[in-house]
């Protein structure tokens, strides 16, 4: 069964026994030798990867810096990242399928983000979250798990921006992977 995030097609991911990788189609605007819009790139992402069982991810977008320059020509969905960016941004899209496997962590930085489709929940301290399609969570450097114990993938789109890390009684809370 093929599901469609927004009337343009713009995403799309596949559930059932063959499912497919997640297909994300990129669209990137910039400006032309006389400052004119134009899309610079239109493709389906080809930068899927899967870091751990029943998880897939794509960057769509990348900054090593903050402001960013909107002036260069270089591919932000390229440039290799780690979880985060200790001087920029990611958006990145995330499918937890059901059952994925644990990844306890915390990042060193801000993340907005938004339950395209599906359901999951978020362990942080022994609390457990249920987040739906259509919740938005602002995470804060807190250290946190991702389970799905649903029948479907849930797919979510994450914004990361470079924050210092927590301090709390004293103590440094820094990224974990």
């Amino acid at each position: 069964m093929t599901v469609y995030i927004t009337h343009s097609k713009l995403l799309k991911h596949s559930v059932g026994p063959q499912e497919a990788a997640l297909q994300i189609r990129r669209v990137v605007t910039g400006h032309d030798q006389n400052g004119r819009a134009v899309v610079t790139i239109d493709e389906t992402a080809t930068n899927v990867k899967s870091r751990r069982a029943n998880h897939q991810s794509s960057v769509i977008w990348s900054t090593g810096e903050f402001p960013t320059d909107n002036s260069g020509g270089s591919d932000g969905g390229m440039r290799e990242v780690a979880s985060t960016d200790p001087n920029g941004t990611i958006f990145r899209l995330v499918e937890f399928g059901p059952g994925v496997a644990p990844r306890n962590h915390r990042t060193e930085s801000i993340d907005y983000a938004v339950v395209m489709s599906g359901e999951i929940e978020m362990e942080m301290d022994g609390t457990m979250v249920q987040l739906r399609a259509g919740d938005v969570l602002v995470q804060r450097g807190t250290i946190h798990n991702w389970i799905n114990r649903g029948a479907k993938p849930c797919l979510i789109a994450f914004v990361l921006i470079a924050a210092k890390p927590v301090e709390r009684a004293g103590k440094v809370l820094g990224a974990t992977n």
